[in-house]
C-alpha cells in the first residue's frame, strides 16, 4: 500500500533533496557550508602559522572538508563583505579589511565657485528683466523736436518737472477723495527747472502765475506755425494752449535756457506714488486748513499718505504768500519723497521697491530721448536737493503785474549764465 500522498511511489520521489529516500540505507548527509576557524593543516601534517599580527580570515568549506567549487556556494568563500565596491584603499580590492573606504571630503572651492555663478546670474537675469520691465512703461509722448528755434545747450542737464492737474482715469469717488474737482482738460498745477552737474543740483520752481510771453511756435499736433504777437499770460496758460511742446518753448523763450528732458506726473499718479511707499514723513511748518484742497494739519511732524501729501503740496489760499509759499512746500514735499524712496527699507524690498517703480512709471509722462538712467539722474538729484550741496528756490521776482508775478530780468540772467556754465548758484529768490 503506497502511503505517499497523490500516489506518489519509490519510482518518482526522485532523487531531490528533502523528499526522502526508499532504499535500506539513509541518503548522504546534506553538504552544508562550514566556517573554518584555522588554518588547513598543510599536506604531510605539518603546522603553518599564520603571519605575525594578521589574523586569518575564516574561510568557507563544504561539509567534505574542501572548497566546494562545484557546490552552489561556489565564489562566495573569500571572507569579503558583501556590496563592498571599493577600488584603492581601505576596504577595496587586495584589501581585506571589510571596511567601506572614507567618503571623500567635500571640494568646497567648488561649491562656492558654482554658488557664486549662480547667484551672479541670477542677479544679472533680474536686473536686465527689471531695466526693460521699467523701461517699457515710461510714457514718451512728449516730443521734444517739435520745438523751435531753441537756445544752446549749455553744461549739466536740466529738467522741466511739471506737475498737472489731470483728471484722466480717475473715478468721480477718486476725484471726490482728493479734492480735485472735475475740470476738463488738464493745467500744469506746479513747474520746476531742475539742474544737475558737477556743483549740486540746483532745483528752481516756476510760480504758475509767473508773467510770460508766448513766443511764435508751431502746434505740436497741427504742425501750423503760430507767430508771436508780444502776447504776456500766466505760465501755466502756455501748457493749457498747446501741451508740453509748447511750455517747453515758452520756458526756453523767457530764459534762455535750454530744457533737456521733460517729466510730467497727473494727480493720481502723485498719490499713488506716495502710497506706495508707504507715505511720507514732513514737518509741517503751520497749521493749515485749506478746503478747496482738503487740506487739514496742525503744526509738527507727521506722515502723510496720497490724499494728504496732495492736498499738501496743492494748497495755497492758506499760505499767506500764496503760489509763492506753495512752491516752496512743493520743493520740500518732493525733497522728502526722493529721500523716503532712497532708504534700504524700500531699494532692497522687492515687495515695496516694484510697487513704487510700477506707480511711478505707470504715471510719468516723459520726452522721446528720456531714458531710465536720466530718471534716475533727475532722482537722485531730487534727493540730493536737501542736501549740503544742493539749492533749492524760487525764480527771483522783481514784483507783478495785472495779478501776475513778473520775474526780476537781472537776476534771472546771471541766474541762467551760471547754470548753463555749470558754476555754483550764488543768486537767491523768495
Amino acid at each position: 500500500m503506497n502511503d505517499w500522498p497523490q500516489g506518489w511511489s519509490d519510482d518518482n520521489r526522485g532523487t531531490g533533496y528533502g523528499r526522502g529516500s526508499a532504499g535500506p540505507q539513509p541518503e548522504n548527509a546534506r553538504v552544508m557550508r562550514q566556517v573554518r576557524r584555522g588554518p588547513a593543516a598543510p599536506p604531510g601534517g605539518g603546522h603553518q602559522a599564520p603571519p605575525y599580527g594578521v589574523p586569518q580570515q575564516p574561510s568557507y568549506v563544504d561539509g567534505r572538508g574542501h572548497d566546494g567549487h562545484n557546490d552552489y556556494d561556489s565564489g562566495y568563500n573569500t571572507g569579503q563583505v558583501y556590496g563592498n565596491h571599493g577600488g584603492r584603499g581601505p576596504g577595496g580590492p587586495g584589501d581585506g579589511s571589510g571596511m567601506y573606504a572614507p567618503r571623500p571630503a567635500p571640494d568646497w572651492r567648488r561649491r562656492i565657485k558654482v554658488t557664486s555663478i549662480t547667484v551672479v546670474t541670477v542677479l544679472v537675469v533680474t536686473l536686465v528683466g527689471t531695466y526693460f520691465w521699467a523701461d517699457s512703461k515710461l510714457n514718451r509722448d512728449v516730443d521734444l523736436s517739435k520745438v523751435i528755434d531753441r537756445p544752446e545747450k549749455g553744461e549739466g542737464t536740466n529738467y522741466l518737472i511739471v506737475g498737472s492737474d489731470s483728471r484722466e482715469g480717475m473715478s468721480a469717488e477718486e476725484k471726490k477723495k482728493l479734492h480735485t474737482g472735475s475740470a476738463d482738460g488738464k493745467r500744469t498745477d506746479s513747474m520746476m527747472l531742475l539742474h544737475t552737474g558737477d556743483n549740486g543740483p540746483t532745483l528752481i520752481s516756476l510760480p504758475r502765475d509767473s508773467d510770460v510771453e508766448i513766443p511764435t511756435f508751431v502746434g505740436s499736433e497741427s504742425g501750423k506755425r503760430y507767430e508771436g504777437t508780444g502776447r504776456h499770460v500766466k505760465l501755466n496758460a502756455a501748457y493749457a494752449e498747446d501741451g508740453p511742446e509748447l511750455l517747453v518753448r515758452t520756458v526756453e523763450f523767457n530764459t534762455g535756457l535750454h530744457i533737456d528732458h521733460y517729466v510730467e506726473i497727473g494727480f493720481a499718479g502723485f498719490a499713488n506714488i506716495v502710497d506706495a511707499v508707504g507715505g511720507v514723513e514732513m514737518d509741517i511748518p503751520q497749521d493749515i486748513k485749506d478746503t478747496k484742497s482738503g487740506a487739514d494739519f496742525k503744526k509738527g511732524k507727521q506722515t502723510l499718505n496720497g490724499e494728504e501729501a496732495l492736498a499738501f503740496v496743492r494748497t495755497r489760499y492758506a499760505l499767506a504768500g500764496s503760489d509763492l509759499d506753495r512752491t516752496k512746500n512743493q520743493q520740500k514735499f518732493l525733497s522728502a519723497l526722493a529721500n523716503q524712496v532712497a532708504t534700504p527699507g524700500t531699494v532692497l524690498n522687492p515687495f515695496k521697491l516694484y510697487p513704487t517703480m510700477g506707480a511711478g512709471l505707470d504715471s510719468l509722462v516723459v520726452d522721446k530721448d528720456m531714458g531710465l538712467f536720466d530718471l534716475a539722474d533727475m532722482f537722485w538729484a531730487m534727493k540730493g536737493v536737501s542736501g549740503g550741496d544742493g539749492k533749492s528756490m524760487n525764480i527771483p521776482i522783481s514784483g507783478s503785474s495785472g495779478g501776475n508775478l513778473v520775474w526780476d530780468e537781472a537776476k534771472v540772467k546771471t541766474l541762467v549764465e551760471q547754470l548753463n556754465n555749470d558754476e555754483k548758484v550764488t543768486v537767491s529768490g523768495d
